[in-house]
């Protein structure tokens, strides 16, 4: 179960995390009462990702101001939800913003501290500057203090981030917690550090010990308890389909394209978090195959935008799953189209059938639906994966490092009248 961000600052601040000061905003007109100081920020509290390039955060000045950005928030869907409610926070200057998270990680079985030099919502950059500390034994402020030297951080930056770091475990370990994040922290001028944005999921199996933490399950809109991906849908009046391996990638992935006016059709989320070097049977290959002919068999896609972030053998082996998927389906288009053209000179296929016609047979050429591939647009980011490149390289799938233009090349691809054959 995912909090929504003001519940999961008002944690922070019981734990002794530095967050601003924030008020809960129920209806545009608790504006009129608001006890913080103006500039503020008002943010959509939906439990789902990309809220800034979807218009969900918003600056204001004054009150009138802040009532107006309010209901126009209220009444903004982000990925298919409205708020409920909405934080009113104030304004904070960051000279410099950080990634930390403490992960429950099910492969090692044990807790591990992540955080990165880059934070905010650039996910290459984040994921870019990424290192990692496994708590193997009793958690200390040693873990905390290697984190944070791993990070680059130096001066009296380490003794301050560090120490986010362990009140941040500690929170992880009084909730039975499976993820606390801060993204990002930010580091003022002075070296204050400030959390600016929290997200927190709890473990589904320890909610019976926690009821604090069940109750507010209520309040989320759309909670669900079920730790599964939530932004598979369909669009029937969309051409763009979306297949990404994190829900947060997928978010931002959907804001972009609507941001630049496609339309997205269908979005498919492969589990991120499950490993690519078990048996086939409940490995990630199995799942990609399935979303592949799912998304490529949908009815109106013209484009499929690909978006996969993971490490380099992942990337080389998710970039070899889909040529092994592309080049049969390629072959058998490009067959039975050679079959059509030669056997109908006036739109008919090969495929007949006899008609009686005065007691006599004769052969009726009847049309076949052929269904071209759609084109792909692929964005692996992680390794190597120039030999898939090369399998691919005789059909027409554009790669694409840079997300802004995979958009783009999506967009463009989609609003034209020419499909892959």
């Amino acid at each position: 179960m995912d909090l929504l961000e003001y519940q999961a600052k008002e944690l922070f601040r019981e734990i002794g995390i530095p967050v601003l000061p924030s008020q809960r905003i129920d209806h545009p007109t608790d504006l009129k009462r608001l006890e913080i100081p103006y500039p503020v920020v008002l943010k959509s509290q939906v439990p789902t990702g990309g809220r800034g390039r979807a218009g969900g955060i918003r600056f204001v000045e004054n009150t009138i101001d802040a009532i107006a950005a309010a209901r126009a928030i209220f009444n903004l869907p982000i990925l298919g939800r409205y708020p409920q409610v909405l934080l009113a926070e104030s304004r904070y200057d960051a000279e410099r913003e950080l990634f930390l998270a403490v992960i429950l990680d099910y492969t090692l079985g044990r807790p591990v501290l992540l955080g990165s030099s880059q934070g905010g919502i650039n996910v290459e950059a984040v994921i870019q500057h990424m290192q990692k500390v496994v708590v193997e034994q009793e958690f200390s402020s040693f873990y905390a203090r290697r984190l944070a030297l791993k990070m680059g951080l130096q001066g009296q930056l380490i003794e301050s981030v560090s120490g986010v770091i362990q009140k941040m475990y500690q929170l992880f370990l009084q909730k039975d917690l499976d993820l606390v994040e801060i993204n990002p922290l930010g580091i003022s001028s002075t070296g204050e550090v400030m959390a600016l944005d929290g997200k927190i999921a709890a473990n589904d199996n320890a909610l019976g010990r926690h009821t604090e933490l069940a109750s507010l399950a209520s309040i989320i809109p759309n909670s669900s308890s079920q730790r599964v991906p939530n932004l598979n849908w369909t669009d029937t009046e969309g051409n763009i389909g979306i297949l990404c391996n994190d829900a947060c990638l997928a978010a931002a992935t959907l804001d972009l394209v609507y941001q630049e006016h496609g339309k997205p059709a269908s979005c498919l989320i492969l589990d991120g978090s499950t490993r690519w070097d078990v048996p086939a049977e409940s490995s990630p290959v199995q799942q990609l195959q399935s979303a592949l002919k799912q998304i490529t068999e949908a009815k109106g896609i013209k484009v499929i935008l690909v978006n996969i972030l993971s490490s380099a053998n992942a990337s080389e082996q998710v970039a070899q799953v889909i040529a092994n998927y592309l080049l049969p389906k390629v072959g058998e288009v490009s067959a039975l189209k050679a079959v059509e053209q030669a056997d109908r000179p006036r739109g008919m296929t090969a495929r007949t059938h006899r008609t009686q016609n005065n007691g006599t047979h004769t052969l009726s050429k009847q049309p076949v639906s052929l269904s071209p591939l759609p084109h792909f647009v692929i964005r692996i980011v992680g390794g190597q994966i120039d030999s898939a490149k090369e399998r691919l390289a005789a059909i027409p799938v554009h790669w694409r490092d840079n997300l802004d233009e995979a958009v783009a090349q999506a967009i463009s691809l989609a609003n034209s009248k020419v499909r892959q054959s």
